[in-house]
């Protein structure tokens, strides 16, 4: 009798030499190193449990497809990537694990914050290009941290740390989050804004922590860019649907943002004729010094 199938969808690579440790001789482990969903097609439907990373999504046509499946589980935070409606028509449980990396990411997202409001980035790339002086005022005006103020917009755990780290920095720090209880503000020491354009109104600094959903959905747009405080920065590590790309380019471009930092973006890898990637990819623009993008690295 053969034994049940295990398959690991995408990003992690062979040899698998953890995942079979911890499944032993119960189930057969293997990599499929997709890419893109089609590359599933006659590899995946015969698993009984299905591990999801960030690379691809699953819908309803690949969960149509599964014979056997018991379980989807997405190896990490958010499972906006799995069509979840289609999974519970055919009985199939969804699990995440709520608390993969949130140290991680947390770091992450106060390192780009550094990066940008202490102007390190900016001062390396036009440092690199041998474009202007040596000299500290390319980046004026330059702020200290202590009292400036970072808006964290959703305080799970991610938030939540994200949070602590920046008042470990000396920042004043405000929150928007409509799902979380009355109290959670006096438990952190923070501030909470019960609207999201006040929140935006008075942050030097907007780091996203939410998941993505209907709701949050290109939750950073041209109205909410329009009402950040003028020469304040975005940083995302949260969905890259939650914020317009475009949004951010106009921005930047007008002045509004003086930076911003993606660990995420809609499309990943994003085509190299969008908008915001030839912008960020041109010496000539605004954008190139002041937008940081990673890989979803954080």
């Amino acid at each position: 009798m053969s034994r049940p199938l295990v398959v690991v969808t995408d990003f992690i690579q062979e040899p698998l030499d953890r995942e079979r440790s911890v499944l032993g001789d119960a189930a057969d482990v293997v990599a499929l190193e997709a890419e893109r969903e089609s590359e599933l097609a006659g590899r995946i439907e015969q698993a009984e449990a299905i591990m999801l990373y960030h690379f691809i999504g699953i819908s309803r046509n690949t969960i149509d497809r599964l014979e056997r499946c018991r379980l989807i589980v997405r190896c990490g935070v958010g499972f906006d990537n799995v069509d979840r409606e289609a999974a519970r028509e055919k009985g199939i449980p969804v699990a995440n694990v709520p608390d993969y990396g949130s140290e991680e990411v947390a770091d992450s997202a106060i390192g780009m914050a550094l990066a940008l409001t202490r102007g390190i980035h900016f001062y390396n790339q036009r440092l690199l290009r041998k474009e202007g002086p040596w000299i500290y005022s390319q980046a004026k005006p330059l702020h200290r941290l202590r009292g400036r103020t970072l808006g964290i917009v959703g305080v799970g755990r991610i938030g939540t740390a994200a949070a602590l780290r920046g008042k470990a920095l000396g920042l004043k720090v405000l929150f928007y989050d409509p799902y979380v209880p009355d109290g959670r503000d006096k438990a952190l020491g923070i501030e909470r804004c019960e609207h999201l354009a006040d929140l935006l109104a008075q942050s030097d600094v907007v780091s996203l922590h939410c998941p993505l959903s209907e709701e949050t959905r290109h939750l950073i747009n041209p109205e909410t860019v329009g009402q950040m405080r003028p020469g304040s920065y975005l940083v995302n590590t949260a969905r890259g649907g939650v914020v317009d790309p475009l949004a951010v380019l106009e921005g930047l471009t007008d002045g509004r943002l003086a930076g911003a930092a993606l660990d995420v973006l809609e499309t990943e890898p994003p085509p190299d004729d969008h908008p915001l990637i030839a912008a960020w990819r041109d010496p000539r623009h605004a954008a190139h010094d002041r937008l940081i993008i990673n890989p979803h690295a954080a």
